[in-house]
């Protein structure tokens, strides 16, 4: 089991790696975490939705994503409510409940998946949320689960930010006894510069913990999935074409961006700043958990009419999911599933969204319709991606048919401003290239980006085998016993 002292220690990565590596190896590995919080979700084949950060492991070990990969996903709606997803579904019982009232039934859920995952895999890889020594909250994801899996623990730092070694010593002596002597390993993580520097430290560290500092894994800079939005960079070179990124407050599936930012000439600047639009060559308005929230943060912050401004100066404003919602004439709530009433869109797009009960989550096939510039290209390709809504978008006649999805519109497009339902359709490399084309006076050598990704999952893997002591790891996990 992979822990970390805090939220944005690398937990996440440090257990893909892991994965990549054994999976290599030719074991077969699955990854877990009991309960993650964060609206960067993935849909699995069945429907269901787990943690972006689980998917990006189960895609690292070579195996296709499972709900029981992340039983538990919590959904920020605001401060203090999040929608509880369990097992793939929003549960809306679980979800009007406090944390104290659920934890039971959640429990079972986690236990099941748990031994579903370990019965089907020679290795799982668990990883854990937050840190295990936030004493103030009953533990359904840390060391509990550490204790149900028998698992040995490395718990990671980011040393980048300052004070690892009081982090990893006071979330050691803030567990009990048994949970101590379940860290077997404490990793430095996000290091710069020269490892020998970090000496005395480990070995005063061990010497007070009986722990010892298995490996100091080096600042990567990776084109990969962030979990949480809190700690989303800025992406990408400063190259010729910048796109301001809209960061709402309730942002989600904020990865649908990656793919742009990984082309050599793009540069993904995140704001949530009118002033900072001026210089965008486009805009893009992303997904987000809680669309009319964040759609009257938009007309609140002046940021929805510096984007009607730069729309109307021709520059090419694109929405997806939420976004693409927030683009019509209006998103109506009449089941209060966000606060309720109806909330003036854009009007980018003679389009018109209402809130229904029902969420599609569902992976998708569709087909490209537009014959407008710079689709017209696509016209009857395949379109692929994943939907995650609530909602219907009806079309007005003034919006052309974008896409198409089971035969209904699925997004729309008006002059340079689009929208769509799909997520991850910026990984189709000719929809990228037709676009950014459109916005480029000389185009670089395109980018294929789901060959990008696993080159980028292999730099990962290949940093933390270098880093860590392997033999270690080995033992810890008993590889060396299932691969022989």
């Amino acid at each position: 089991m992979v822990q970390g002292t805090s939220s944005g220690a690398g937990k996440s990565l440090i257990t893909a790696g892991l994965c990549r590596i054994y999976a290599r190896r030719g074991l077969r590995v699955l990854p877990f975490k009991a309960q993650n919080m964060s609206n960067n979700a993935a849909v699995t084949a069945c429907g269901g939705e787990i943690g972006r950060a689980q998917a990006l492991q189960a895609r690292a070990a070579g195996v296709e994503a499972r709900v029981e990969m992340n039983p538990v996903l919590l959904k920020p709606l605001a401060d203090t409510r999040s929608e509880v997803v369990v097992l793939g579904r929003r549960d809306p019982r679980l979800t009007s409940l406090s944390w104290t009232e659920r934890k039971p039934a959640l429990w079972q859920v986690i236990r099941q998946s748990l031994a579903t995952l370990r019965a089907d895999a020679d290795l799982v890889i668990i990883e854990g949320a937050g840190s295990p020594a936030e004493i103030n909250l009953p533990d359904v994801v840390n060391m509990r689960v550490a204790r149900e899996a028998d698992a040995p623990v490395l718990l990671v730092a980011d040393i980048d930010r300052g004070g690892a070694f009081a982090h990893l010593y006071g979330t050691w002596a803030l567990l009990p006894g048994t949970d101590r002597e379940r860290i077997r390993g404490f990793i430095l993580n996000k290091f710069r510069g020269d490892a020998a520097l970090l000496a005395p430290a480990p070995a005063i560290l061990y010497e007070r913990t009986g722990v010892p500092t298995l490996g100091v894994v080096p600042h990567l800079r990776l084109d990969l999935p962030e979990e949480d939005a809190a700690s989303l960079p800025d992406r990408g070179a400063r190259g010729e074409i910048e796109i301001a990124a809209v960061r709402l407050p309730h942002l989600a599936n904020f990865d649908d961006l990656d793919p742009l930012a990984a082309e050599p000439d793009v540069a993904v600047r995140w704001t949530d700043r009118p002033d900072a639009l001026e210089r965008a060559r486009a805009i893009v308005l992303p997904g987000t958990r809680n669309t009319t929230d964040d759609l009257r943060w938009l007309w609140e912050s002046g940021m929805g009419a510096a984007i009607r401004a730069r729309a109307a100066a021709g520059v090419p404003v694109v929405g997806l999911c939420g976004g693409y919602q927030m683009l019509g004439t209006f998103v109506a709530d009449p089941l209060g599933l966000e606060g309720g009433g109806t909330v003036p869109g854009l009007a980018l797009l003679e389009t018109s969204t209402e809130l229904a009960a029902g969420k599609t989550t569902r992976q998708v096939r569709g087909r490209w319709r537009s014959r407008s510039a710079p689709f017209a290209g696509l016209a009857g390709r395949d379109a692929a991606g994943y939907e995650i809504h609530h909602g219907l978008t009806r079309l007005g006649p003034g919006a052309e048919c974008l896409l198409e999805v089971e035969g209904e519109p699925a997004g729309a497009v008006a002059g340079r401003v689009w929208g769509c339902y799909l997520h991850g359709i910026f990984g189709d490399d000719a929809l990228r290239a037709a676009w950014l084309a459109a916005l480029r006076s000389a185009a670089p050598p395109a980018l294929r980006w789901n060959a990008h990704l696993e080159g980028e999952l292999d730099r990962l893997a290949v940093a933390v085998e270098g880093a860590l002591d392997m033999d270690a790891v080995d033992r810890m996990t008993g590889a060396w016993a299932v691969s022989s």
